[in-house]
């Protein structure tokens, strides 16, 4: 296994959220402000337009311009892990493209996910030709596996010859299936670097070499979910353990609503800034008795934390 395709060292990457103006346009000074948060707060990189950061919801050019001004505000691109994925190779490439020009470590790729049930030759052409298509000697790509949202998932067969006939290029996965067998699966690819897509697996995923995970909860937990790595890279099981579980207790709360409206909501309430209640339609803030449930979880999270 060669040390040198590992984009990030151990520990957690956080799916930034996206904060909103009230007109439904990107905070970039907002959005400036929380990337270098929760990198202080111990992160080892973060990907902007994630899932979690409604990325779908936002236009291309404003994914590039907030892209630029998290790099021009003095974050280091080799923290970033840019997501890029659309429902066509064009826009794909545009967005691909300017990552790899902005030095960022890697992008995360969805699938092509407009068209349901794509055949597995036709999976991989798509990659292919991306990757042919930018022909750049810095281009790394980690593979997007969301299929209960996406529609559209990377069967094991493709992850392995997209691994196999382009090593220097598909260096990872980010497997958001919550199939902790298809993780296993994934984990079982020598060189290939995993990360669940939640702290869920985190303990059982780090106990099979992987170097961590790319969790929403991140945006909020940050410390502690690095102290889970930190505890289990230190031989310190128990203690690994302890801060693992404090941290599912709040996430069993968190997912009682839908999970970005809910992580705003605490953004709001812990910063003090009414703004974060912002989220694009059809997405929905939550009620204010849900907020100040997930908020309570959250000072309980963090008291708990402290008391290890």
């Amino acid at each position: 296994m060669n040390p040198q395709q590992f984009l990030f060292p151990h520990g957690v990457l956080s799916p930034i959220l996206t904060p909103l103006t009230s007109n439904y346009r990107v905070d970039v000074d907002l959005l400036v402000n929380h990337a270098h948060k929760v990198l202080n707060d111990g992160c080892v990189g973060i990907v902007p337009f994630g899932t979690t950061g409604e990325a779908l919801s936002v236009g291309r050019e404003e994914r590039i311009t907030s892209l630029e001004a998290l790099v021009k505000s003095g974050i280091d691109p080799s923290k970033l892990l840019v997501g890029t994925g659309q429902t066509n190779l064009d826009d794909t490439l545009i967005l691909t493209r300017h990552a790899v020009e902005m030095n960022s470590a890697g992008v995360l790729v969805l699938p092509p996910f407009y068209y349901k049930n794509p055949s597995e030759e036709g999976l991989y052409k798509y990659f292919a030709s991306l990757i042919d298509r930018i022909n750049d000697d810095r281009l790394r790509v980690f593979l997007y596996h969301i299929p209960q949202v996406a529609g559209v998932g990377f069967p094991i067969s493709v992850v392995k010859k997209l691994f196999q006939n382009f090593p220097k290029v598909v260096t990872g996965i980010k497997d958001s299936s919550g199939n902790w067998q298809n993780t296993k699966l994934l984990l079982e690819i020598e060189g290939l670097d995993v990360y669940p897509g939640s702290e869920r697996t985190l303990l059982d995923a780090l106990s099979r070499n992987s170097r961590g995970c790319i969790t929403a909860t991140a945006n909020v937990a940050a410390p502690m979910l690095n102290s889970v790595i930190a505890f289990h890279q230190n031989q310190q099981a128990e203690k690994a353990n302890q801060a693992h579980s404090v941290v599912m207790k709040f996430r069993e709360v968190l997912e009682k609503y839908p999970p970005i409206a809910a992580l705003k909501s605490i953004k709001e309430i812990q910063g003090n800034e009414k703004k974060w209640n912002n989220v694009f339609p059809p997405l929905e803030p939550l009620l204010d008795h849900e907020s100040l449930e997930i908020n309570a979880a959250f000072e309980e999270m963090v008291a708990s934390f402290n008391q290890l």
